[in-house]
Order: C-alpha cells, then sequence, then structure tokens
C-alpha cells in the first residue's frame, strides 16, 4: 500500500532537493568566481562564498514546505507546482538579501544570489518533472497503488471511476464499492459492489486502505455523520466527492459564518475588482498591439472583399454579452448580402451556397474575427472569454442546457477554453459550455495567457466552420 512507502518518498524527495539546492549555489559560486571573475574587482574566497549554504539548504526545505511542495504529485498539478517552486525561492532570495543587509556583508556578489535564484528555479522543476514522469511510469505498472474503497453506488461514484480508469498515472486502484441498494455482486467499469456500508465495520479494522471516498447518492446522506464516525476511528484518510457536482462549481468558494461553512453556488473570480482591472488592462494593450500587428491583413482582406462581392466590408450582428446586454459584434463579411429574416434562421451549413469563396477561406482561418479586435477595444469583448451567442439562441439554450446563463457572468471572448479544445462551429453546444464554466469558475491571468499562446499555435484553422 501506498502509506507503506510514502514516508520514504518524501524523505527522498527532501534528500534529493537538498541535493538540487547545494548543486545550483555551488554552480552560481563557480560562474561568478570561475568563469565570468573580474581580475579589477575583488573576491571573497571560496569558503566565504560556500558559507551560506549552511542555512540555505534547511531554510528553502522550510519553504518548500510552507508551499506544500512536497504534496504527493498525483494531486498537485505542473502549473502549481512551478507556481510554488517560483514563490518558495523568491521569499528565499529576498531574505538572503536582507540578511546580506543587516549582516553588512558588501563584498559577496549579489549576482551569485541572482543567478542561483534562477539555476535553482529551472533545475528543481526539471527535476520534479522527470519524478514526476518516472511516479506516472511506475503507477502504470501496477506498482505505488493507492488503494480506496468507494462508500456509495451513486453518479458521483461513477464519475470518479470513469476518471481513475482513463488516468492510470494517478496510481489508484480502486477495490471496491460498499451499497445498501445494489446488488453485491453488480460491476462498472471492473469494479464491483462488494457488500453493504455496515461492511466497513469488518474491513476498517483490517487496515488495508490508503484512503475511503465516500460517494453516497443524494437520498442517502443522513448516514453520512455515521460513517465518517466509523472511518476517523479507524484513522483511514477519508474523503468526501459529493453527487451534486453539476451544482456546485470545481473549486467551490466558502465562507466561515461563526463556524458555520457556507457554500457559494457559483464562484467567479472574474467579479473581483481586482481580477477584472487585470483582464481588462490585458484587453486594452491586446487589442491594441493585435491590431497593429494584423492591420496588413486587414487592409488586404478588405480590398479582396470589395473586388469580389458587392456589399458592406463589415457584418454586423447582434450579440448577447456581459450582464445579458445585447451588443453589436464586428466580422468581415463572409456571405452574400441577404434579408434580416433569413439571416436568423440558423447557422451555416456544409456547402452553404451564401458563403462567398473569399468568406470560406476567412471562416476557416478564422481571419473573419478579427474586427472584433474593435469590439475588445470598446469593452464589448474581451481576448479570452465564452463565445457570444445570438438573442434567440441564447433564449432557446437557458431552457435547454442547465447553466446556460452563467456564461453571460463575464465578457465573452475572440477565443476560449471550448474553442481551443475543438469546441467551435458546428459541435456540441453542451460540451461547450462545460468548458465555458470551467473557464469562468477557474479564471487566472496564466490561463488567459496560455489560452492565447494555444490559439496563436492551433486555435485559427476551424475545420468545423461553414
Amino acid at each position: 500500500m501506498i502509506k507503506d512507502n510514502q514516508k520514504f518518498f518524501n524523505q527522498m524527495h527532501v534528500v534529493i532537493d537538498a541535493l538540487v539546492i547545494a548543486a545550483s549555489y555551488i554552480l552560481s559560486c563557480f560562474l561568478r568566481l570561475e568563469v565570468l571573475n573580474d581580475p579589477g574587482v575583488g573576491t571573497l574566497p571560496w569558503n566565504v562564498y560556500l558559507f551560506p549554504l549552511v542555512f540555505l539548504i534547511p531554510g528553502l526545505l522550510l519553504l518548500y514546505y510552507a508551499f506544500s511542495l512536497y504534496t504527493p504529485k498525483r494531486v498537485q498539478g505542473r502549473r502549481l507546482e512551478f507556481g510554488n517552486i517560483l514563490k518558495a525561492n523568491t521569499l528565499a532570495m529576498l531574505i538572503f538579501f536582507g540578511s546580506l543587509y543587516v549582516a553588512s556583508v558588501d563584498d559577496l556578489s549579489r549576482s551569485v544570489v541572482f543567478m542561483f535564484y534562477g539555476i535553482n528555479v529551472v533545475a528543481e522543476t526539471l527535476v520534479r518533472n522527470l519524478i514526476r514522469i518516472a511516479l506516472m511510469k511506475i503507477r502504470k505498472k501496477g506498482m505505488n497503488l493507492k488503494h480506496i474503497l468507494l462508500v456509495g453506488y451513486s453518479r458521483a461514484a461513477e464519475e470518479y471511476i470513469d476518471r481513475i480508469k482513463q488516468n492510470p498515472q494517478w496510481g489508484y486502484l480502486i477495490r471496491g464499492i460498499l451499497d445498501d441498494n445494489i446488488e453485491r455482486g453488480t460491476m462498472y467499469k471492473g469494479v464491483k459492489v462488494i457488500g453493504r456500508i455496515d461492511n466497513l465495520m469488518i474491513i476498517l479494522p483490517q487496515n488495508h486502505l490508503d484512503e475511503i471516498a465516500i460517494t453516497l447518492g443524494l437520498s442517502e446522506y443522513y448516514k453520512l455523520e455515521r460513517i465518517v464516525a466509523l472511518c476517523e476511528k479507524s484513522g483511514v484518510h477519508t474523503k468526501f466527492i459529493p453527487d451534486y457536482n453539476n451544482i456546485i462549481p470545481t473549486k467551490p468558494y466558502t465562507e466561515d459564518l461563526l463556524g458555520l461553512p457556507v457554500i457559494n453556488i457559483r464562484h467567479v473570480p472574474l467579479s473581483n475588482t481586482f481580477n477584472m482591472m487585470v483582464k481588462r488592462a490585458m484587453d486594452i494593450v491586446g487589442s491594441i498591439c493585435a491590431i497593429v500587428i494584423f492591420s496588413p491583413v486587414m487592409l488586404t482582406v478588405s480590398i479582396i472583399i470589395k473586388k469580389t462581392s458587392p456589399g458592406p466590408l463589415i457584418f454586423k450582428q447582434e450579440r448577447v454579452g456581459l450582464h445579458n446586454r445585447p451588443f453589436q459584434m464586428y466580422k468581415f463579411r463572409s456571405m452574400e448580402v441577404q434579408k434580416e429574416s433569413e439571416e436568423k434562421k440558423g447557422w451555416t451549413v456544409k456547402n452553404d451556397p451564401r458563403v462567398t469563396k473569399i468568406g470560406r477561406f476567412m471562416r476557416k482561418t478564422s481571419i473573419d474575427e478579427l474586427p472584433q479586435l474593435f469590439n475588445v477595444l470598446k469593452g464589448d469583448m474581451s481576448l479570452v472569454g465564452p463565445r457570444p451567442e445570438r438573442p434567440q439562441f441564447v433564449e432557446k439554450f437557458r431552457e435547454e442546457i442547465p447553466r446556460y446563463m452563467v456564461k453571460h457572468q463575464v465578457r465573452p471572448g475572440m477565443t476560449g477554453w471550448a474553442q481551443i479544445n475543438g469546441y467551435r462551429g458546428d459541435t456540441s453546444i453542451k460540451k461547450r459550455i462545460e468548458h465555458d464554466l470551467y473557464y469562468i469558475e477557474n479564471w487566472t491571468f496564466g490561463l488567459d495567457i496560455k489560452i492565447l499562446l494555444l490559439t496563436l499555435f492551433k486555435g485559427f484553422i476551424n475545420k468545423n466552420a461553414y
């Protein structure tokens, strides 16, 4: 079981980190004293430069612990881990500089500290990713597994099993399910119902489990308190997977009301004023830069449209934006001019005769979307966000798709999480909304940058655009 070797892995990880810190610092000293040394500048001897290691190694290890860098890697994501490495090393560098100032040490080269900062961040990130890859390979081979028992057969249990089966590199082994209503022997994707919930009193004393996952259905929540009490008596780590994940967000926002936990149904990071200001600043700067960069493309397209098809250059269409407010979205006209009643009938279809020759190319390459940069500059849209929809479809989808209207709590975007994952054009609306909700609930500045970069590499060509 994993609890038998987790302590050993953690100890090894600390030793590896200590070696990485020492090697990074010694390399920084070598580069400064031996490779980049200026004969005209006096330097301290090696033993003086190496003395700070006595405090640096334990200090950084404590910071790594404080920033949760010894959390099991099956739980912590790469991006979060890198962020924590960066924070820990930044704080260590500031403390290092503060210590040198307080001790009035002027001769020790500050460039050593800067070089150590850069080298150690890179080295720690590289080493930890190598460890992560090695552990993933080990788990795929059936070793270093975490043994789990599910209590309760429900949608939550099935979704949990689905994710475990799809990701063998996580190293989870589900031993079975206990449930009072499903017949013993019932199987779901290789996981069997092995008994009733009361069997916990027999199974827990055997001490063969690493975790208990409570996956009760909504109608059985009255059993929750008794099950938790049983699990806590045994000392087995217990977690609760709610059967209402389609209601609460993946990262719920909780409040403490004099000891009473209150879970907010919807947490939108962009409702925070500072976050809104950061995102708006990025939109203004980004849209201006993009307009300048793509101006030759837009000018060329404008000339071709005017030469090949009669009608206006820019196509305006009403869309629903932030707080359900309508706005006029701009696009290069890619279709023959048509009556407004015809235009509202529906989406374009494959080989639609209304699409012009240049229009077909623009739609495939997303060039027709470039005028929306001016929507971004005006504040109607953002560079990144859920794609805006026409009012008649908003009214249709709000009745058919749960949580559809949540997308209007943020500005619509030119590109988004759904688009870079392939959900654009003639694709599943439900899947698109799932991705939009993930973006809304998990927004960070870094996520916006990631989406913009992925759009540059794979987001312009739209095989589902007709």
